[in-house]
């Protein structure tokens, strides 16, 4: 990976399109302008894809005073960014990303907008690159409140689903602002104890819903007898602008806890096989076994939410227990030396009075930093 070069001032520049996202949200967080070259430069469709475009005028929608240059070939962008605002928000997500591509940036930015953010974002609620708004929900919301002091009004709703490649879905999320966030020492991830989860179909027959709790239920009552799985038949207005259907399934354990996976149907414009419901329950439910697995304090979509907030905290040490790290994860723990000069100490994670070759499971990672002390400098004082 190039690593970043300081240019001028508090400029830092990187080359290729690689992980542009985790780039922009963090200018925005440190107030550091960023500048991305050869984005895409020898590909057949080079440049800036519509759905990054997509993403900074998201950011200039919640920013104010935000400098955005974009050359002639798309291939270079700068971008400085301005006050996090917030406030009321309506936007258009791409087609081509889930709208929890998007809410991931959101979600980091919320805390610290000088106004509470309430954004409505319309398009695609579920596919098979990005975590699905039903994830977010489930796993990515419980590791914010616990880094936040108040978390009184934070919601996440799914008004309308869309499913690709039309899209049509509807999603409201509400934040309330912070002035800072709490370190944390999250160590014990507990035992499974229920499994929950959801199973929708769009514009479909509603015996799919109920093939694929059939389905999924087979493969994890042979592991815990708790498990509840709800079906979702959106209808009307509700049903989004294209047919197809998924399930999406949560497990909690004794420390509060939650690990999510989800499977979808194919996209057949994409000449893909038609999906099969119980192949797509069964699907779900192994990946949630492998979620379970892997272990820690949090899911793998949420590790880098919680490495960026335990960077943000006040200036005391923060330690969490997760899983074997994601690429993703890793990438966002360069970027934050990168735009913080904070440094992660990571090592493998052994429980006290225990033998290492008798420890459930796939082998833990400890994460420590000591936080930023990071301050919304935005926010209003009435």
């Amino acid at each position: 990976m190039p690593k970043a070069v300081a240019v001028k001032g508090n400029v830092l520049s990187y080359k290729g399109s690689a992980y542009l996202r985790q780039r922009l949200v963090l200018a925005v967080l440190s107030g550091k302008s960023v500048k991305i070259e050869d984005i895409r430069k020898y590909d057949i469709d080079p440049g800036i894809q519509e759905f990054e475009v997509n993403l900074v005028r998201l950011l200039d929608k919640v920013t104010n005073g935000s400098y955005i240059k974009l050359d002639e070939t798309g291939t270079s962008l700068f971008f400085q960014p301005g006050m996090i605002h917030g406030g009321t928000i309506e936007h258009d997500c791409s087609l081509d990303r889930s709208i929890g591509y998007y809410l991931e940036v959101l979600i980091l930015l919320a805390p610290f907008c000088k106004n509470p953010l309430h954004v409505t974002l319309k398009g695609v609620t579920n596919n098979k690159i990005d975590p699905s708004v039903d994830h977010i929900k489930a796993s990515v919301l419980p590791v914010l409140r616990k880094f936040m002091l108040n978390d009184e009004g934070l919601e996440l709703k799914i008004l309308k689903r869309g499913m690709r490649p039309l899209g049509g879905g509807e999603v409201v999320f509400k934040c309330p602002i912070q002035n800072q966030l709490n370190p944390v020492h999250i160590l014990n991830q507990g035992k499974v104890k229920r499994i929950r989860g959801t199973a929708y179909a769009v514009r479909v027959s509603p015996t799919m819903a109920n093939r694929m709790v059939e389905a999924a239920k087979g493969v994890l009552l042979k592991f815990i007898p708790d498990v509840f799985v709800t079906t979702d038949h959106c209808r009307g207005k509700q049903s989004g602008n294209s047919p197809g259907f998924g399930i999406h399934l949560v497990a909690e354990t004794t420390e509060g806890v939650f690990y999510s996976a989800e499977a979808i149907s194919n996209l057949v414009a994409e000449d893909k096989e038609p999906s099969v419901a119980e192949d797509v329950g069964v699907t779900a439910a192994q990946r949630l076994l492998i979620e379970i697995y892997q272990g820690g304090c949090v899911d793998s979509v949420a590790q880098s939410i919680a490495c960026v907030f335990m960077t943000l905290g006040q200036k005391n040490v923060s330690r969490i227990i997760v899983g074997s790290l994601t690429d993703y994860t890793i990438a966002f723990l360069r970027n934050i030396r990168d735009f913080f000069g904070i440094t992660f100490k990571v090592d493998y994670y052994i429980e006290e009075d225990s033998n290492p070759e008798e420890q459930e499971g796939a082998p833990k990672i400890s994460l420590i930093c000591i936080g930023a002390g990071y301050t919304n400098l935005n926010k209003r004082y009435l």
